[in-house]
């Protein structure tokens, strides 16, 4: 009989499916994902082993993970960034803020949102939670946005505002190698 090899310890993050309302800046406005089965089929294909999934109760999240998985867990510290007033907006009416270092940018706020940087700090437990889930039982499948996945990157490089320079494609899977105490290395990012 040949050894069990124990289970990976990570968080398979994957960003959702397009929007079925592209054009504009979607944060906390719950729209539908357009999902394309053939796609979903594929990156389906390829995700093993997966012993939870964890979704952010937005609709576009929540059926990408039904579609992949099936029903799953939410968790309403995985939403997108709240961009405020700009939320919802057509993306060529948002307001020029200029060119920001990035540690300014995780700064910004749009009036009544949030920051990356207030984003970050509400999604670290989370990934300490759920990275010492995969840690201990295998690996834990977070379908989130891109603004998430971008914090969870900041989180594990240990610079927060350096997470905005990473792109993140729908449908892709960035994948986190956990300890005990949560996500500790990058073992892949934006892979579709």
């Amino acid at each position: 009989m040949e050894p069990v090899a124990p289970p990976r310890p990570e968080l398979v993050l994957i960003r959702h499916a397009p929007v079925a309302d592209p054009g504009r800046l979607h944060g906390r406005t719950d729209v539908a994902a357009a999902l394309d089965d053939t796609a979903v089929a594929q990156l389906k294909d390829q995700l093993t082993s997966i012993t939870l999934v964890i979704s952010s109760p937005a609709r576009r999240c929540r059926q990408t993970a039904e579609a992949l998985f099936g029903p799953c867990e939410q968790d309403a510290r995985l939403w997108e960034q709240d961009f405020g007033t700009h939320d919802g907006m057509a993306l060529d009416a948002l307001p020029d803020i200029g060119v920001l270092d990035s540690a300014t940018l995780a700064a910004h706020r749009s009036p009544g949102g949030e920051s990356f940087d207030d984003l970050c700090a509400r999604v670290s437990p989370a990934l300490i939670e759920h990275g010492r889930h995969a840690a201990a039982h295998g690996p834990v499948a977070l379908v989130v946005h891109s603004g998430v996945i971008r914090a969870a990157l900041g989180f594990v490089t240990g610079n927060g505002p350096g997470g905005l320079a990473f792109e993140v494609a729908h449908l892709s899977v960035t994948r986190l190698r956990c300890g005990p105490d949560g996500p500790l290395s990058v073992i892949e990012v934006n892979r579709t």
